[in-house]
């Protein structure tokens, strides 16, 4: 049995995100495109692995704010819990949207480790973990997909 060591989204509570509710962040196509436009402006991770937007108007905004309180906080940033969020969200049942989304930025995160890693056995460390998060991706649209 494995023991879940980070929280998905769904067990966020509402006031750790400046009112970002449980249900996650995206509730609407509105919402999924403001996440892409956020991403699209590029983040920065800095040596404590806090995460910032590089569009500072961006990050200024509400929704900034509570989109990196979200990937701050409830997003796994070690390669054991990312790990272990994997083999979580591997489960055949139907992933929730929030546990979408909580693997949707865990595999963000972990390509912008693999590609700021050095070493090469950290670098390829950080290649697996995101190879195996995007295959659950692809996985989990493919069954989404077919019903």
């Amino acid at each position: 049995m494995v023991v879940r060591k980070y929280v998905l989204l769904a067990d966020a509570s509402p006031g750790n995100h400046g009112g970002l509710n449980p249900q996650g962040f995206v509730k609407s196509v509105s919402d999924a495109n403001r996440m892409y436009e956020f991403l699209l402006g590029g983040i920065e991770i800095d040596a404590d692995n806090n995460i910032a937007l590089l569009d500072q108007e961006l990050a200024s905004m509400r929704q900034g704010r509570a989109f990196l309180a979200l990937f701050n906080d409830k997003i796994p940033k070690s390669l054991s819990l990312l790990e272990d969020m994997a083999i979580t969200l591997e489960d055949p049942r139907p992933l929730s949207s929030t546990s979408f989304e909580t693997l949707v930025l865990g595999t963000v995160y972990s390509a912008y480790q693999a590609r700021r890693q050095r070493p090469e056995k950290e670098q390829q460390a950080w290649m697996d973990i995101l190879g195996r998060l995007a295959n659950v991706t692809f996985v989990k649209l493919r069954r989404a997909y077919k019903r």
